[in-house]
């Protein structure tokens, strides 16, 4: 089973690892901070061994990655992992600004429920099930949000079945919640966020979120 760093140090940028398997493009290693496609978070940009990852998948507790088929990587080989940090970060602080909104949604919308989610790096969305426009409540949202994240809040995070892999984040006094996703250490790094609501559909409501520094 591949050891995730990028969940006891969502922090680290370069890491030594080792090549476990090698079948055709496919490699898969003993440790990793390169953060596979889960949750609606984008994986990772970077290169493993100085060779490009085109793409990276979660099979089970395993990541998969694929580089180009003439990586040339064996199994038992050392390679230097390096990931892309401006795009790591951003997805972090965009990451737990989406977990800050909805969370705030259950609370004050009864019956609400999330139907999809996505986190690039230049904003994230989620989709909810809701009968209404929420425009109306955009700036009372926001302002609450602004309002935790500069109260630069800690973020805890840590497994509730660690056979299983199943992680959760928690803001003492707010909330704790299922997540597998990198988080940052405190709100007050993901900065002041902007709202933009998006209607995709009949009974469909869209919540947009921006980094604004």
């Amino acid at each position: 089973m591949t050891q995730k760093i990028f969940w006891i140090d969502p922090y680290c940028i370069n890491k030594e690892a080792t090549v476990t398997s090698s079948i055709g493009p496919e490699i898969k290693l003993d440790a990793t901070i390169f953060f596979a496609f889960s949750g609606g978070q984008e994986s990772d940009q970077g290169t493993i061994g100085g060779i490009e990852v085109l793409s990276a998948k979660k099979e089970g507790l395993e990541i998969v990655y694929t580089l180009p088929p003439d990586h040339g990587l064996t199994i038992g080989q050392k390679v230097q992992i390096e990931i892309d940090w401006v795009r790591r970060y951003r997805l972090m602080r965009l990451h737990f600004a989406a977990e800050l909104v909805l969370e705030l949604f259950y609370r004050e919308l009864d019956g609400v429920n999330k139907v999809g989610a996505h986190i690039a790096q230049n904003k994230a969305r989620i989709d909810f099930s809701w009968p209404q426009s929420i425009s109306p409540l955009l700036s009372k949202f926001s302002e609450n949000a602004n309002r935790i994240i500069a109260s630069n809040l800690e973020i805890r995070t840590g497994f509730d079945d660690e056979a299983n892999e199943r992680r959760y984040w928690e803001i003492e006094g707010l909330s704790r919640v299922p997540c597998g996703g990198t988080h940052v250490r405190r709100t007050g790094e993901i900065g002041p966020i902007r709202l933009k609501r998006d209607n995709i559909g009949k009974g469909k409501e869209r919540v947009e979120i921006f980094l604004t520094e």
